[in-house]
């Protein structure tokens, strides 16, 4: 124990000391959610999101060829409701012997739609209200950000840290101690966790000072979450530099390892909608969990009981990158 928390001082200051590391891991995420909050403060939508419950095959040609409609299939009708409720999408069809149709009475496009739906010549549908704060853009974006922040810290912080010490003899000198590989990985997961909450923590609370963002979930939940995935992302980091000796080869590695994360995680745009093989792809990603948990936390109040799928795929994820890494590990 003495040598766990040896190590974890030494990295803790070796961090803190290090104030330009210190300082972009705190500034780089709350100025990305400035930008995008003028951004998009005056987000104007090109088309209309319309949810159709069951397979889109059921509509019909008229409103497949209505030009500036997008259809989204969804399997659950709560779901569903709830997005239009938060105006994430702008109404939603059910079809069948009785059409039914949902809008939120405080959205202008559901407004639109509804008089498009009856100008169009279908059967009559039966006609439902839902009401509920809008979901902007930077409110469903933020968790994705916030959680690629923790992804990039994660990984870039931990990986090169043990490729730097490996190429600089620091590892081989260590290998004379009683410090077993296992216990190496483990301090340099809790250091970089402790920090990188520490950070988390401070950039959530000036976001929500500058932009007063959505959040109705349970906060607690949510702090639970961001360390499940931050302990996932750290043990992919370690996982990646377990034999690595090229910092040039570990940042090809690892930017091999986020850049898909990035773009299919649903960290910028939603996937509703996309191919089945992307959904796969993203499946198997850890980030994708990571942000699915936060995101229906924050904007949807999801309990542990709805999130417990991503819970429980991140604590597996974190285990099998672990234990493949302190197995392979390498001091030399």
């Amino acid at each position: 124990m003495k040598a766990f928390l040896a190590l974890l001082k030494a990295r803790n200051l070796e961090f803190l000391r290090d104030r330009s590391a210190l300082t972009w891991n705190v500034l780089f995420p709350l100025l990305l959610i400035m930008s995008f909050a003028v951004i998009f403060s005056n987000d104007t939508k090109l088309s209309y999101k319309v949810g159709v419950l069951g397979s889109l095959e059921n509509l019909s040609q008229n409103l497949r060829e209505t030009k500036y409609l997008d259809f989204v299939s969804f399997d659950e009708k709560e779901i569903a409701i709830k997005k239009v409720s938060q105006h994430q999408i702008d109404m939603l069809l059910e079809l069948g012997e009785k059409p039914h149709y949902w809008i939120n009475s405080t959205s202008p496009n559901g407004y639109i739609l509804e008089r498009v739906l009856k100008g169009s010549g279908e059967q009559q549908f039966e006609k439902s209200e839902v009401t509920g704060k809008e979901i902007r853009y930077i409110d469903w974006a933020l968790p994705g950000i916030l959680a690629m922040n923790i992804m990039f810290s994660c990984l870039f912080g931990v990986g090169y840290v043990i490729v730097r010490y490996r190429k600089n003899g620091f590892l081989k000198r260590l290998k004379a101690t009683p410090l077993s590989a296992y216990q190496f990985l483990v301090a340099q997961l809790v250091s970089r966790l402790l920090l990188i909450m520490s950070i988390t923590v401070i950039v959530y609370i000036g976001c929500d000072i500058f932009i007063d963002f959505h959040m109705i979930g349970s906060y607690v939940l949510l702090f639970f979450t961001a360390i499940l995935g931050s302990i996932c992302m750290i043990s992919l980091g370690l996982l990646s530099a377990s034999r690595i000796r090229s910092e040039e080869l570990a940042g090809g590695i690892l930017n091999l390892a986020t850049w898909p994360m990035m773009i299919l995680s649903g960290v910028w745009f939603s996937l509703e909608g996309a191919p089945d093989v992307i959904k796969l792809m993203a499946q198997a990603l850890p980030l994708t969990h990571f942000v699915d948990a936060t995101r229906a936390i924050m904007t949807e109040g999801a309990g542990i009981a709805e999130i417990a799928p991503e819970l429980i795929t991140l604590s597996i994820m974190s285990l099998i990158f672990l234990l493949i890494g302190s197995l392979i590990f390498r001091w030399n």
